[in-house]
């Protein structure tokens, strides 16, 4: 099993780069953010890779993050998504971007992604419930509004990230938390004002 490559990205496609590593160039199939970021650093560029084995071919996928690597091999765990798919989501969506959409149940944002119909989303959204670290929850906080590729309804203000941690921290379901303070961050531009409405609709009389 090859953990990562590093090289010289001698080529890059629609949807792969060519590593040179040692003169040997490997195709490595990957997400639009990898792309991006091997013509940033295209001397030395480091991937994570998984390597997928089939009775007609041997492909190597591959990110520039480790969290990229790890959602996707989550994803072509589904019996339903495969590596083209997996690959497809994380074009459209960061690991956030995902994290979020999973927990509020967002289907039509991961149904964004090419070759994703609203029936597969739906089907990792369940698969994947559960499987979210709370790290990447709250990553997804740290969105901007101006990024185009961002979960419509995700939140992306600080003091909605405030709000979240500290409600939280109150021992709140994670998940529950994320619900709500995306509903009341639309309404409200203070930390303490959502806080006070979440603690409302969290802990009903």
């Amino acid at each position: 099993m090859i953990a990562f490559l590093q090289g010289r990205v001698a080529d890059k496609n629609q949807d792969s780069i060519v590593l040179d590593v040692g003169g040997v160039g490997f195709l490595v199939y990957t997400n639009t953010a990898t792309i991006a970021k091997a013509g940033q650093e295209p001397d030395k560029f480091k991937v994570y890779t998984h390597m997928i084995v089939r009775e007609d071919a041997m492909d190597i996928c591959g990110f520039a993050t480790k969290e990229e690597l790890e959602i996707f091999k989550k994803l072509i765990a589904i019996s339903s998504v495969g590596a083209k798919s997996a690959i497809s989501i994380l074009s459209q969506m960061t690991v956030s971007q995902l994290a979020a959409a999973v927990v509020t149940q967002d289907a039509k944002a991961i149904a964004k992604a090419q070759g994703i119909g609203i029936k597969t989303a739906q089907k990792i959204i369940l698969d994947l419930q559960g499987k979210i670290k709370d790290e990447d929850i709250v990553r997804g906080f740290e969105t901007g509004a101006s990024d185009a590729q961002a979960v419509s309804s995700a939140p992306d203000s600080s003091y909605a990230k405030d709000a979240y941690e500290a409600l939280c921290a109150l021992g709140f379901p994670s998940q529950d938390v994320l619900k709500v303070v995306t509903a009341l961050q639309k309404d409200y531009n203070s930390a303490d004002e959502i806080i006070r409405q979440a603690l409302r609709r969290l802990s009903p009389v």
